[in-house]
């Protein structure tokens, strides 16, 4: 399986991990999911990551679930969320997938650091944890972590590890700090492949200020997939276009506390999974919560087909 790079661009989709009712791993779901996201044109995935409810998940079943998904993506890119408290287990856990051939890892920093330095010398531990030779993804995702990467410190963090070849970007608002990046490296700074999270809330925007893609989830990828294509060749009003009619769903999506569930129910209705169960703490959505979210599905489709 190829490696990950600075130059890498598409949609990388933040895959959820199938459960059975009774909270096991459905792994019969995890090869029609994989091959869904793909089918939809997907260009790689990212596993284990706060979407596909890593936390939640022991050692052993986050390796299983590696295992599975990377025989069943065959050549396609797969990376590998290993974010954890302490820099033991995200050593340990990034051998592991790395032997068991993913593309990459990622890395969100934790919710501990405060100051510029700290995040500093923390992503310089990681590199030294993890090995040379392994591409890492930095997640900066301030929602969640409560940790605010500044533009000069995320500078100085690229300069000095050329390992971290991917921004996962999910900073809010954050479309100045990849006009920034992009600016930087016209001025002589390497490259860093720039995907962007969130939903894809803001994905056209954030095609335009130079990202290269998206890393995130949604229940209809296809519309990143063509978002981001549009985009990319300069069809900036037909990918408004596409974008505007997914996004009453996008921003149903994006509540806390019930996104996951939004997304499973709409994946299992799409016949990608086999049941919408989150492992608890976890609930499937709520019932009038459905008669919304299909609502909007309708809605939804028929704006498309508007388009043409």
């Amino acid at each position: 399986m190829s490696l990950i790079n600075s130059d890498s661009r598409g949609v990388f989709v933040i895959a959820v991990t199938p459960f059975a009712d009774d909270g096991t791993i459905d792994e019969a779901s995890i090869d029609r999911v994989t091959d869904f996201y793909f089918e939809q044109g997907a260009d790689g995935l990212t596993i284990l990551g706060m979407m596909g409810e890593a936390p939640k998940l022991t050692q052993t079943e986050a390796l299983a679930i590696t295992r599975r998904t990377l025989g069943r993506a065959g050549n396609r890119p797969v990376v590998v969320g290993v974010s954890a408290p302490g820099l033991a287990a995200i050593g340990d856990l990034t051998r592991a997938v790395m032997d068991l051939g993913a593309a990459g890892v990622m890395v969100a920093p934790p919710s501990v650091l405060r100051t510029n330095e700290q995040i500093t010398a923390y992503y310089g531990e990681v590199m030294e944890t993890v090995g040379s030779g392994v591409p890492v993804v930095l997640q900066d995702f301030p929602l969640s972590t409560g940790v605010q990467i500044s533009i000069d410190t995320l500078g100085r963090i690229v300069e000095a590890h050329s390992d971290i070849v991917m921004l996962k970007h999910e900073d809010w608002p954050g479309l100045a700090k990849i006009s920034a990046l992009r600016a930087a490296e016209a001025k002589g700074r390497r490259r860093l492949s720039i995907l962007c999270g969130n939903g894809g809330i803001f994905l056209p925007e954030e095609i335009a200020r130079g990202a290269d893609g998206a890393m995130t989830g949604f229940g209809y990828l296809e519309m990143m997939v063509e978002v981001c294509r549009l985009a990319g060749a300069g069809e900036m009003d037909r990918a408004q276009d596409i974008f505007d009619a997914y996004l009453p769903l996008v921003r149903y999506e994006q509540q806390p506390g019930i996104g996951l569930a939004v997304r499973k129910h709409v994946l299992k209705r799409r016949g990608a999974i086999a049941s919408a169960a989150q492992r608890r703490p976890g609930a499937l959505l709520p019932a009038a919560a459905v008669v919304e979210v299909e609502r909007l599905i309708s809605r939804q489709e028929r704006r498309l087909a508007a388009l043409g």
